[in-house]
């Protein structure tokens, strides 16, 4: 009769465990589920691997772009295809051209432009060491070293070191524009965007497209790379009049404009063509394609 309890408190254990396992698996296959899984890791949990479906990504669950790839599968995924149909449109794709994508961060966008088989190559430049390491993992485990080539700097208008601040709570917000006071910094190198290139192997005459995102070091890069915007090379970036200054992001529009004559603004419910010369030097952060 002992025995015979022991036997059924171990059944009803197994059972309660076995039914708890499908509650909890059923609960982390919903968006709801992966946020609070997520959103529970300790900080003992350093990075994470998950199958995103057309390839896998790693990230820190302890960052605002991993939760994200985590709780979505992707990360901003349809900027990427919105910008590739654009071009498409536009006639502006070129099929084994080459991509220089400024702010690599842990290869999300890196590695959505290598799947769409467009560009036969992709410079992906990333200063943030712990960033670093996962863009290098990601490309790595997706195979896709022989298309893109990472490169551990920030671009800049000369050749040498500056303060870089680590965002701790969003990777993707570290900058070398300090946000706020919590922000770590450390010395990076910077170099300019012929330097890049040039030891990545790549012809600036076959880049067909600049993706940046740099949190407000974009007029910097910008001037490291006056041949190929003087190519009109199209340019994918975030504009951010806040970052800037109103002074200053006049001055910026004003040496855009004498590059790109024509953009396409995605603002948060719309998109809309604009002259360069037109685009607002007050308000929120938005996404800019110059053109032509």
């Amino acid at each position: 009769m002992f025995d015979g309890k022991i036997l059924t408190r171990k059944y009803w254990k197994r059972a309660f465990r076995k039914k708890r396992d499908a509650i909890a698996t059923r609960l982390f296959d919903t968006r709801l589920g992966r946020d609070i899984l997520v959103s529970a890791l300790g900080p003992r949990v350093k990075s994470m691997t998950v199958d995103c479906g057309d390839h896998v990504m790693s990230f820190s669950p302890a960052d605002y772009i991993g939760r994200k790839v985590f709780r979505k599968g992707h990360f901003e995924r349809d900027h990427v295809d919105r910008l590739l149909s654009v071009l498409r449109e536009r006639g502006l794709l070129r099929k084994g051209s080459a991509l220089l994508e400024l702010g690599g961060n842990i290869g999300t966008q890196t590695c959505y432009f290598a799947l769409s088989g467009v560009y036969g190559r992709i410079v992906s430049v990333e200063p943030d060491p712990r960033n670093f390491r996962l863009l290098s993992a990601n490309i790595a485990d997706n195979g896709f070293q022989a298309v893109v080539t990472a490169v551990n700097c920030a671009a800049g208008d000369r050749e040498g070191q500056l303060d870089f601040y680590l965002n701790h709570k969003n990777h993707g917000k570290s900058s070398a524009l300090r946000q706020s006071a919590s922000d770590e910094p450390i010395a990076v190198s910077v170099r300019p965007v012929a330097d890049i290139l040039a030891q990545a192997g790549v012809d600036p005459a076959q880049i067909t497209l600049i993706w940046m995102d740099i949190e407000g070091y974009e007029p910097v890069a910008c001037r490291s790379m006056q041949t190929l915007m003087a190519r009109q090379v199209p340019l994918y970036m975030e504009f951010t009049p806040a970052f800037y200054g109103k002074e200053q992001a006049r001055i910026f529009v004003d040496e855009l404009a004498g590059h790109y004559n024509e953009c396409l603004a995605f603002f948060e419910e719309r998109e809309q063509a604009m002259k360069v010369a037109d685009l607002p030097t007050e308000g929120e952060q938005f996404d800019v394609l110059f053109l032509r």
